[in-house]
């Protein structure tokens, strides 16, 4: 029973992934919205609904290790392994606005997140803090979509009714195909990592974060291969802005009580959402493009970020020295590269 739930919620993704994107697309024309600003909302707020029911149940159930690192976890799963697998399909174009204003937001936020954090406990006035942030940041997207477009966007609403609704009914229809199957592909992974022993926390930024993450996994892949590149990158940080104001918040304004804050995520799983955050910079700058070696680098560390989970969870005597090989040799490298590749990029651009 828990396989077939496994491979009957993998392909509800699937299907409900390409209705959303279709629908979506198909919205943006109609309403004269651009691709990117539905990506970054829509599109990336639906596919985000399985962290959110999953962090409310996990609240009120008291699993706050499930409940936050659902979210920290999610965040570092789309941008190092969905941009990373996405990239090396087809490399991906990153909207200036992107770069401009919401990977420098995304990076604020995770950032404020370990500073909400710091005191041991989320609570209701950090919930609300996060959901007049999310209010706030849609009121801005729109504005400026409303600025970016031209007054002329007549069309027949007689000929274009039909192809409207029909457009929303994807939309609607994607979204509940999502949902239902992140549901069941999520019972059947935790069915999974309970029978091996796995802590909860571990749980909930591996296996839960990587469920809940799959509608933005097979919508990224889809709308790439499609040629809706801005809604698959748009999608990714438009995901990790919602998870922290829209899931977390949510999360703390409804709990009964505020949500003891797990130190492992303080001390490491924040501060890595953070870094991965941020190096989303230095590839939006490398030439305006993810690029397929970019993508292959990026998927290697969450593999590493993985294993470092498992090690850790295991205590294995490897532990040491996998962690003082990223730390003093792999992450400079990285670091150095991408650093020399941005100067390069702003000297041909100047």
């Amino acid at each position: 029973m828990t396989i077939a739930a496994f491979v009957a919620g993998l392909v509800l993704l699937i299907v409900g992934a390409e209705g959303l994107v279709r629908g979506a697309s198909r919205l943006a024309e109609r309403l004269g919205i651009t691709p990117l600003i539905i990506g970054l909302t829509v599109v990336a707020f639906g596919t985000s609904s399985p962290e959110l029911a999953v962090s409310l149940k996990a609240a009120s159930d008291g699993q706050a290790g499930i409940a936050l690192g659902n979210v920290v976890g999610s965040n570092i799963f789309n941008v190092l392994f969905i941009l990373g697998v996405s990239a090396l399909i087809v490399p991906l174009a990153v909207a200036q606005q992107l770069v401009r204003i919401d990977i420098p937001l995304m990076i604020g936020l995770s950032v404020a997140m370990l500073l909400l954090a710091l005191d041991g406990v989320m609570g209701r006035f950090d919930g609300g803090l996060l959901l007049a942030g999310l209010a706030a940041y849609l009121a801005f997207l729109f504005y400026q979509n409303a600025r970016a477009q031209p007054e002329d966007s007549s069309e027949s609403p007689a000929s274009g009714q039909t192809h409207w609704a029909f457009s929303l009914a994807l939309v609607v229809g994607g979204l509940a195909l999502l949902v239902l199957g992140s549901r069941w592909f999520v019972e059947g992974a935790v069915a999974f990592a309970a029978f091996l022993g796995v802590s909860e926390q571990v749980i909930g930024l591996t296996i839960i974060a990587a469920g809940t993450s799959l509608p933005e996994v097979v919508t990224s892949i889809i709308a790439a291969l499609r040629g809706e590149r801005d809604i698959a990158v748009g999608n990714v940080i438009g995901s990790n802005v919602f998870n922290i104001l829209g899931v977390l918040g949510l999360t703390g304004l409804l709990s009964a009580s505020a949500i003891a804050v797990p130190p492992a995520l303080v001390g490491f799983d924040i501060p890595v959402m953070i870094a991965v955050a941020l190096a989303c910079l230095p590839i939006g700058f490398t030439g305006g493009v993810i690029s397929r070696w970019e993508g292959g680098a990026l998927l290697a560390y969450y593999l590493a970020y993985t294993l470092y989970l498992i090690l850790a969870a295991a205590q294995h005597d490897a532990l040491p020295g996998f962690g003082a090989t990223m730390l003093y040799f792999v992450l400079p490298i990285t670091a150095l590269t991408l650093a020399v590749l941005t100067l390069q990029e702003r000297r041909r651009l100047r």
